[in-house]
């Protein structure tokens, strides 16, 4: 997390001394945070312009853009064309990545340990509680593992992380669906609540037998623990960049209105089972019509130049043939 907070300071320094350029003010996902942070960084030594981005979750980001208080809000849950016709918004989406299941027990390495859907639910439905339960070792028949508690951990804050990781197990798990169901924040059974990605990160790798779940980005800069998973095919398969375009690779954004489209559980033998969108929320007719301008010549210096940077960190950038879409819909839309 150092290397993330060293970015957004340098960014924001940056920007609070430029006299030349208008600050761009986003907030919400944590799940984008850390390629938004490299793109930020970025852009700042090319056009002299700060992001100023806060990472409070997909939740607060929303609130904050109804409230005119931000340019742009991030969220990884997607509005309905209902929802973006009632507050006057414009939502595409930016980039796509991986959730992954993290642990912190001795003796186990990332990759080593098995889950699939059923069992992740009963972990946290609180039906399982061990983690040599029966059902965690018969996927695990090769692991020595502890008679030990296993400590729940989720997030606090309204989290479209949350949203595709409930939305996962309300697809897999019918127990999940009926008790709990799908949102941006849920009444969890069991489990400690933490902020962000950031906050899951550090509470799983600080404390022994934890489980959590947060994008692929904070698992791997942290060094933590991601576990494999059994997908919709029945074929176990790591997180991996590869894994995740293989469960993005039919999205059909052309005929999605308003881009809506959530893809946990996709088909595919190599398919990662939950993969994330985030999509970005702007005022069709914002007040401030040169900040407008200046988020989407961010936008847009981020789909020409920032594949690369997405894909260092396993994230997966928007085809081109979605950025065009994307591109007809800012001259379409935002009135700015």
């Amino acid at each position: 997390m150092k290397f993330l907070k060293a970015i957004v300071a340098a960014g924001l320094v940056a920007a609070s001394t430029s006299a030349f350029a208008a600050d761009i003010t986003g907030a919400g996902s944590t799940f984008i945070f850390p390629v938004l942070s490299k793109w930020a960084d970025a852009y700042k030594k090319e056009s002299g312009a700060g992001v100023n981005y806060q990472s409070i979750g997909s939740g607060a980001g929303i609130k904050q853009v109804q409230a005119k208080t931000v340019t742009f809000g991030a969220t990884d849950k997607p509005l309905t064309v209902d929802q973006l016709d009632k507050d006057g918004f414009a939502q595409w989406p930016m980039a796509m990545g991986g959730i992954v299941p993290v642990v912190n027990i001795d003796g186990v390495k990332a990759g080593d340990m098995v889950l699939d859907g059923d069992t992740l639910a009963k972990i946290y439905l609180g039906t399982i509680t061990k983690w040599d339960d029966a059902a965690i070792k018969k996927l695990n028949p090769k692991l020595s593992l502890p008679s030990e508690a296993i400590s729940v951990v989720h997030r606090a804050d309204g989290s479209g992380t949350t949203f595709n990781f409930t939305d996962y197990l309300s697809k897999v798990s019918a127990d999940w669906k009926s008790k709990v169901g799908s949102d941006t924040a849920v009444e969890w059974p069991v489990g400690v609540g933490a902020k962000g990605n950031e906050g899951v990160s550090g509470n799983v790798g600080q404390a022994k037998n934890t489980i959590g779940y947060v994008e692929y980005a904070y698992a791997k800069q942290n060094k933590l623990t991601y576990t494999a998973m059994v997908n919709k095919g029945g074929k176990t398969v790591e997180p991996t960049a590869d894994a995740f375009q293989a469960a993005v690779a039919n999205a059909d954004w052309a005929n999605a209105p308003g881009y809506y489209l959530i893809l946990t559980n996709q088909p595919g033998d190599k398919s990662w089972p939950i993969v994330a969108t985030t999509f970005v929320l702007m005022h069709k007719d914002g007040s401030d019509k040169a900040a407008s301008q200046e988020a989407l010549k961010f936008f847009k210096f981020a789909f020409d130049k920032g594949g690369k940077m997405a894909e260092d960190l396993d994230y997966i950038p928007m085809p081109e043939s979605v950025v065009k879409l994307i591109e007809k819909t800012w001259s379409s839309e935002i009135k700015s």
